[in-house]
């Protein structure tokens, strides 16, 4: 026998949230989050946005913060606004004298347009290289070789000139042109070295030569003040000598002249007037004086032993 089960009514609760529409909320919310940030852009000083929409060209972003439309906008290239540097490899050059040499070249450079930097040229920095090289070679092409090791500003300033007009419509601006190396063929190194050993041994012996000869001038100079000296040492002696000379004489022409004087006063005869004159020779003698002059006054040993006789008869 079936059971009869009667249907009773199920309890249910009242009017609660809806979970899968807050859900949906929360995703949307995360989404518009991840969109927002992959879509606001800050540009940082001396960077610049080139954008893009659908494919064209829309605008250049400058510093600040910017916001990109998802799906039809987006960033082609991202420009660098500092100065640049780019060292190129050597390359090969032959002069108007037909000798091959490696030459690498530093160029320095900064974009001025970030546009025309993107879209005027495919790769910018393949154009450079191969523009350099093909100037380089034009400019060193008109040199032989000692006009181009000896011309590296002439041929910087040329190169930068012709750079800096050819990639201006590539919104680059060529600032300077550096020769960094110019490595001849080893044969004209090796002549170049020997001519540089002999140019170091001839200035060498150019210094040798010139001391030699202010060692000379000094030996000669030295020389020269010594005989000077000893000149100098004769003249005074010579001059000592005869001021003695001078003198004595002074000396006895004074003694003598005051023995006249005396005798005057005292009315002496000639005999005592040429003892007295002999006296004051002998004590001239006993002076420093090399050389007596005598008057001609005494006339000899004899007349003055006797005028000394006469004097002492009368006395």
């Amino acid at each position: 026998m079936n059971a009869f089960i009667p249907f009773l009514p199920v309890a249910t609760a009242g009017p609660g949230p809806d979970i899968p529409a807050i859900v949906v909320l929360v995703v949307v919310g995360v989404l518009a989050l991840i969109v927002l940030g992959f879509n606001v852009r800050v540009v940082q000083q001396a960077k610049a946005f080139v954008v893009e929409r659908l494919g064209t060209f829309k605008t250049v972003w400058e510093t600040g913060l910017h916001f990109k439309i998802p799906m039809f906008e987006r960033v082609a290239r991202i420009v660098s606004l500092k100065e640049q540097v780019v060292d190129f490899p050597p390359q090969p050059v032959i002069t108007k004298d037909n000798v091959t040499m490696q030459i690498d070249t530093v160029i320095y450079f900064e974009i001025t347009d970030p546009k025309l930097y993107t879209y005027g040229v495919e790769h910018p920095m393949t154009a450079i290289e191969n523009l350099t090289a093909t100037t380089l070679r034009n400019i060193v092409g008109d040199l032989e070789l000692d006009q181009t090791l000896t011309s590296r500003d002439v041929i910087n300033t040329k190169m930068r000139s012709i750079l800096d007009e050819a990639t201006d419509p590539w919104g680059i601006k060529v600032n300077r042109v550096e020769l960094k190396s110019i490595i001849p063929p080893r044969e004209i190194q090796d002549a170049m070295e020997k001519q540089m050993k002999a140019e170091r041994e001839r200035r060498q012996a150019i210094l040798k030569a010139e001391g030699e000869k202010a060692s000379q001038i000094l030996v000669a100079e030295g020389e020269k003040q010594s005989t000077i000296l000893r000149a100098d040492a004769v003249k005074q002696a010579k001059i000592l000598e005869a001021e003695g000379e001078a003198f004595a004489i002074m000396r006895v022409q004074t003694a003598l002249a005051d023995s006249i004087k005396l005798l005057n006063k005292a009315s002496a005869s000639d005999q005592v007037i040429q003892i007295k004159a002999l006296e004051a020779f002998a004590k001239a003698a006993d002076g420093r004086a090399t050389k007596i002059i005598i008057p001609s006054e005494i006339q000899g040993l004899a007349g003055l032993a006797t005028s000394l006789k006469t004097l002492t008869m009368d006395k």
